[in-house]
């Protein structure tokens, strides 16, 4: 039987040992590697391009929110499951919107993870009961949020490099674009949010759960 391959990023060697044990229970998944950093996670699923790549979404201090569209694009074939303490529902509709695949509370891991992670080998998109009730809960009672779903992923990534700190040039290196075109995505997102001030922005960002 052909073995899927995983590559686990968490910061807390303990929480990994722990996704390690789970995952490698069933005889489906190979654990190839571990990662501790947002750069580091990017270049180990750029060199395993594993099928499965569980991730936190804050790695050393730094959200990994930003990095799921270069994740992808580093290796389109592999499907991105969020394991978080975040149980913000606007954590888990940026993910999903940027191209993660499942989206999963640590507190449920040890139950919900192998099965999650079957589930987006094969496709289908995860997300947790409990979460997914919160998320339409929060989506029926947030009027506007039609505008909100109008932004790219791309505009989502520069939606939270701003609300991050980063100028437009830092983005523009960030991201492998010109600084043009970061303006592009900025004002678009301006316009499609209604915001004028890089505040209102970070706000913006925020309630997108990108902050």
């Amino acid at each position: 039987m052909s073995r899927h391959t995983v590559v686990i990023a968490d910061d807390h060697p303990v929480v990994r040992a722990g996704m390690r044990v789970l995952l490698s229970q069933d005889e489906a998944f190979e654990i190839v590697a571990e990662s501790s950093t947002v750069p580091e996670t990017v270049q180990t699923v750029t060199q395993h391009q594993p099928s499965v790549l569980v991730l936190d979404l804050t790695l050393a201090g730094r959200s990994s929110l930003p990095s799921i569209p270069d994740l992808l694009a580093a290796s389109p074939g592999t499907r991105i499951l969020v394991l978080t303490m975040q149980e913000d529902p606007a954590f888990a509709r940026a993910a999903l919107r940027i191209g993660a695949a499942g989206y999963l509370l640590k507190e449920a891991a040890a139950e919900e993870l192998v099965g999650a992670a079957r589930q987006v080998i094969k496709g289908a998109t995860y997300l947790q009961p409990a979460m997914g009730a919160r998320l339409a809960t929060a989506d029926a009672g947030a009027p506007g949020t039609d505008g909100d779903a109008s932004l790219t992923a791309r505009e989502l990534q520069v939606l939270s490099l701003l609300a991050l700190g980063h100028t437009n040039q830092e983005i523009a290196q960030r991201l492998y674009v010109s600084v043009r075109t970061v303006e592009t995505h900025r004002a678009k997102v301006r316009d499609k949010l209604g915001t004028e001030t890089r505040a209102e922005l970070i706000a913006a960002a925020r309630e997108h759960g990108l902050g």
